[in-house]
């Protein structure tokens, strides 16, 4: 029997004082208001470093059927599905200079899908193309966006560089009016709103943090103009240089292991440290790519969706680290009235602490890196170099006891009084999650009467399907609040893209002048919200804080009406496969 087989020996009393103690430790009156802009800090921090300054363009006036905000996956699929409806009027504006959204601005160095990119990538079979190993590069990733844009003819309906700064219905013409940076006026028949779920760049708001003189940046605008080199190519301009990154997240993991083979020397800030598993990357296999069937990527999706969600299936299709999370773990201890899958979990999260144990020399950076808690209360992670890193002599792992940094100065970075000097400081800090829904669009959004919808929803958010909201006719929205939420979002954006386009397509057979729900709808879609919140929510209260649970503040009001659909994803897109499949458009008020 290996030491993989072999039970694992657990007290689940033990471990949860063990994880409510370190929960404790990171639990901060301020909440996520402990970030700040990084316009505070950094001057034209949201200009475009991938395109020429000063750009200009004659204004465009003119009328349309549909204007599209975004232009990441969200927009390029809506754009995609609209074709596909037969709805070929539309616009779709972005402020970067091309498709791709996250995969437009975040270059960083190993940056990388952590989803399996075969379920990843959207729409592989009607491109034709497959991705060249099973967890695809930025590069590549950002590639296949452009590739979308080709595909489905939509760089001729796109304006880059380009930021919407207020759209306002006009009943009179029952059109959106949408202006721009450029001075555009577009008026839409309607309006769809592809913002993303994560692009609006956060910092921790550390004391002195604008003091810093050194060179600093955040992972999603990377400075390779100081570090050398590219996202394929050694950063050689490190080589004499003592970095600092700030956070442990899903990016740092990612980037770490490039900054500590090429900088002098690396410190790696960390709060809480993430749960790090294997990920065992590997190049497509051609003969795997000859067997695959007509509908196979949607199969892959929906078995990678079922596994995830603890389901039983007959195979593992994409048997990786995210589908063995729910699966059995063969341990020993608790009694018979433990929770079974709460004890899978403990068990999983010990081998987790085990593999660095195994990995990591020094045992007090070891105990360091150790995650305590629930697999699902941060974004697993998985790498087969990160833990690596700090085995090196030019990496050092300065743990915060989950105090974080207690401040910045001019020329250092300050933990538990000691001074850690660095040229070059590194934000992987992550994005806003729960902000309020205008701010990290970077836009107000004015309906019937010019209500706001921050006025709107600052009780809570409104809508139905996380999609339409009463009071804003003919809008479309592809977010978090109120809408479908999972592992892999893409398969999401995809669903909600479908769904658009049908809402948008019967609408203009209807003759409909505007759409939008109903009060009752809206309450009907809250109540099935917090029928799957309440399990939820009680996990999210136990959880360490981040962003899953809104660093700790998950209790409040206001955001149990904006989290999402808690059901699971298979489920919400069951939900939108009904509604469609009544051909009614039920719960949406229709005016001629």
């Amino acid at each position: 029997m290996s030491d993989l087989e072999k039970p694992i020996k657990i007290s689940p009393e033990a471990l949860k004082e063990k994880y409510r103690i370190e929960r404790d430790k990171r639990l901060r009156p301020d909440g996520p208001s402990q970030y700040i802009d990084p316009n505070e800090v950094f001057r034209d921090f949201d200009a475009d470093p991938y395109v020429e300054p000063g750009f200009t363009r004659s204004a465009i006036v003119e009328e349309t059927e549909v204007v599209v905000v975004g232009g990441g996956f969200g927009g390029l699929l809506t754009g995609a599905r609209l074709r596909q409806q037969g709805v070929e009027d539309f616009r779709i504006i972005d402020r970067a200079g091309d498709f791709g959204g996250t995969w437009y601005w975040n270059r960083y160095p190993g940056a990388a899908c952590d989803i399996e990119s075969y379920i990843y990538l959207p729409l592989l079979e009607e491109t034709g193309y497959i991705p060249t190993e099973k967890y695809a590069k930025a590069a590549e990733i950002f590639a296949y966006c452009q590739q979308l844009g080709r595909h489905f003819d939509l760089y001729d309906r796109a304006l880059f560089q380009t930021q919407v700064s207020e759209v306002r219905w006009d009943e009179a013409r029952g059109r959106w009016l949408v202006r721009t940076n450029h001075d555009d006026m577009l008026a839409a028949r309607f309006l769809v709103i592809a913002g993303g779920i994560m692009h609006k760049a956060k910092l921790p708001g550390i004391p002195g943090i604008e003091t810093f003189k050194g060179h600093s940046f955040h992972t999603s605008r990377w400075d390779y103009s100081y570090t050398g080199g590219s996202p394929t190519e050694p950063m050689d301009r490190l080589k004499d240089k003592r970095v600092g990154i700030i956070g442990t997240g899903a990016t740092a993991v990612q980037a770490v292991p490039n900054l500590a083979r090429d900088a002098e020397h690396l410190y790696v800030f960390q709060r809480t440290p993430s749960g790090v598993g294997e990920r065992n990357n590997r190049p497509t296999d051609p003969e795997w790519v000859k067997s695959l069937q007509p509908g196979w990527q949607q199969r892959r999706v929906e078995n990678f969706e079922a596994l995830v969600s603890g389901q039983t299936v007959d195979e593992d299709l994409i048997n990786d680290g995210w589908t063995q999370i729910s699966g059995g773990v063969n341990f020993e201890g608790g009694g018979e009235g433990d929770d079974q899958y709460e004890m899978a979990d403990f068990a999983r999260m010990e081998m987790i602490r085990a593999r660095i144990d195994a990995i990591v020399e020094d045992p007090a950076t070891a105990e360091a890196l150790k995650p305590w808690y629930n697999t699902m209360c941060k974004r697993p992670c998985f790498h087969d170099e990160y833990l690596q890193s700090f085995n090196r002599p030019n990496v050092t792992l300065v743990d915060t006891d989950g105090k974080g940094v207690e401040r910045i100065t001019a020329h250092s970075v300050v933990v538990d009084g000691i001074e850690y000097p660095v040229d070059c400081l590194i934000y992987a800090s992550g994005f806003e999650v729960s902000t309020g829904y205008t701010r990290r669009l970077g836009f107000e959004l004015y309906g019937r009467d010019g209500q706001a919808l921050t006025e709107a929803w600052k009780e809570g958010a409104g809508t139905l399907h996380g999609m339409y909201a009463k009071g804003f006719p003919n809008l479309v929205m592809s977010s978090l609040i109120q809408g479908g939420t999972g592992a892999n979002v893409v398969p999401i954006l995809n669903e909600v893209a479908v769904q658009t386009a049908y809402t948008i397509k019967r609408a203009i057979e209807l003759e409909a002048r505007t759409f939008e729900p109903t009060d009752q709808a809206q309450e009907n879609w809250l109540a099935v919200l917090f029928t799957h919140l309440t399990g939820s929510a009680k996990f999210s209260t136990e959880c360490t804080p981040g962003f899953y649970n809104n660093e700790g503040s998950i209790g409040d009001p206001k955001m149990a009406r904006n989290a999402p659909y808690a059901g699971g994803t298979l489920s919400y897109f069951e939900e939108l496969k009904k509604w469609r499949e009544n051909d009614e458009l039920e719960g949406l008020e229709i005016s001629k």
